[in-house]
């Protein structure tokens, strides 16, 4: 961080920010909760109804995860690129192993794997309700 934006926060009385959560919206939020669970091992926190809607909480890896139903009728993300959140990275400890795991879950790769500089190596799958998901492995 620069000097700048750190004297410009300090003077805005603001502290250095942390990630909360990420927010996902679903017709079958159940559905994508198990899907999370069985792929990446999330762990289910807490269930809530928001104005009429459920909605399941999740630790993935050490991000909340926040999927809330929409009805069914809800517009779905035109296919990537878009602008907006492009995807969620996962870093996985052996990539190959991962795919494995996916696969075993019938879950297919969009793309890769690929190395894309020494060290790094990356695949795409597509999460429920179109939530594009990089897997990265990164090696030193």
């Amino acid at each position: 961080m620069s000097d700048n934006h750190a004297t410009f926060m300090e003077e805005a009385g603001m502290t250095a920010c942390r990630i909360d959560h990420l927010h996902l919206r679903s017709p079958d939020p159940e559905a994508a909760a198990r899907f999370y669970a069985a792929a990446f091992e999330a762990r289910e926190t807490g269930r809530m109804e928001v104005n009429g809607a459920l909605r399941v909480m999740l630790d993935l890896g050490g991000l909340m995860l926040f999927i809330e139903a929409v009805p069914p009728e809800t517009p779905k993300p035109p296919p990537a690129p878009f602008q907006g959140i492009e995807h969620i990275g996962l870093t996985v400890p052996d990539l190959d192993a991962a795919i494995a795991h996916l696969d075993g879950l019938g879950v297919k790769l969009t793309s890769g794997p690929r190395e894309m500089r020494p060290g790094l190596r990356i695949a795409f799958i597509d999460g429920p309700d179109k939530v594009r998901i990089e897997l990265l492995e990164r090696r030193s």
